[in-house]
């Protein structure tokens, strides 16, 4: 079951029942399958983890009754749950794979209950199946690595899980699902909405024409003067593209990103065609807080030009 991107949280009575609000933590979604006769760790699109996650398979291994549990991956580390390290672990396979489990151990943040002792359970509502799952973890059934996901009906809590500091110990958001909800499986029937803020950057690229830019590369200074990507916009309405033509000037060889390749999109291996600007003119953007390493891992949204602002006024990435 997946859920559809909105901008706020929504009204009562926008799905079945009463609404019950999630966090979203920062990882790879995952099926575990906790059977006498099949341990098995499967992705959101179908691939096998159980390899890449050996920890994980073995707490299933040990759970007492058959379950079939949903919930997100997740690798804490430096005080937050890092996607990045995440990443790194996914990777690996056979003894590499043990050695980053004991390194980096893995825990799954489990937010439903798809099927316990041979009963299907994805027809039930969402308030019997979080139910269900709550006694689990009471009776210790199920213990570390696996953790229940913090819930509440207060719409003020769920409101302060969005602030942009839960970003940084890596809950993204929330999921808001409602308590008479059957599992969908497949379907866009929960409602997810990210933590945003707002940040500056200085435009160090485009694609599209200069004179008429498709989406925007940002980038900021690090440490040692380097200019890096830190994010892409998504596609600018058409009055913004005539207001940027006024404000940008093509750069050549010179410019620090002359010759540099760029992913088309996280984790795809296809290049970004994109023309270099003169890393003159800052702007405001609005993002999620999914950032690894600096850069945003989503695409964020052109908000204005900052015309207050130079480039050497900007904080220096990581500062």
């Amino acid at each position: 079951m997946l859920a559809e991107a909105r901008r706020a949280l929504p009204p009562d009575g926008t799905l079945p029942g009463s609404l019950q609000y999630e966090q979203k933590p920062d990882g790879f979604r995952a099926i575990v399958f906790a059977r006498a006769d099949l341990v098995h760790v499967q992705s959101r699109q179908g691939s096998d983890l159980t390899p890449a996650f050996p920890d994980i398979a073995h707490a299933a291994a040990q759970v007492g009754e058959d379950l079939v549990l949903d919930g997100e991956l997740v690798v804490p580390h430096e005080g937050r749950l890092h996607f990045g390290e995440l990443q790194r672990r996914a990777r690996h396979r056979g003894p590499k794979a043990v050695q980053t489990a004991t390194e980096r151990p893995a825990y799954l943040i489990v937010f439903d209950i798809l099927e316990a002792a041979g009963t299907e359970l994805i027809a039930r509502p969402y308030r019997e199946r979080r139910a269900k799952l709550e006694d689990l973890f009471a009776r210790n059934v199920l213990t570390a690595p696996f953790t229940l996901c913090p819930a509440t009906s207060d719409r003020a809590t769920a409101l302060d899980w969005l602030d942009p500091a839960w970003g940084t110990a890596g809950i993204e958001g929330v999921v808001v699902k409602g308590t008479e909800q059957a599992y969908h499986i497949g379907k866009r029937a929960w409602v997810k909405v990210r933590a945003r803020t707002t940040a500056e950057a200085v435009i160090g690229a485009v694609t599209g024409a200069t004179t008429s830019p498709s989406t925007l590369l940002l980038g900021r200074a690090d440490a040692s003067g380097r200019l890096r990507l830190i994010a892409r916009t998504t596609p600018l309405p058409t009055a913004v593209r005539r207001d940027l033509r006024a404000h940008l000037r093509p750069a050549g060889p010179s410019h620090p990103w002359h010759g540099r390749r760029f992913s088309a999109g996280w984790g795809t291996r296809g290049e970004l065609e994109f023309h270099p600007v003169h890393p003159e003119v800052v702007v405001e953007f609005l993002a999620d807080t999914a950032v690894d390493d600096g850069r945003y891992r989503h695409p964020v949204r052109f908000l204005r030009i900052r015309e207050d602002l130079t480039v050497d006024q900007l904080p220096l990435l990581g500062a």
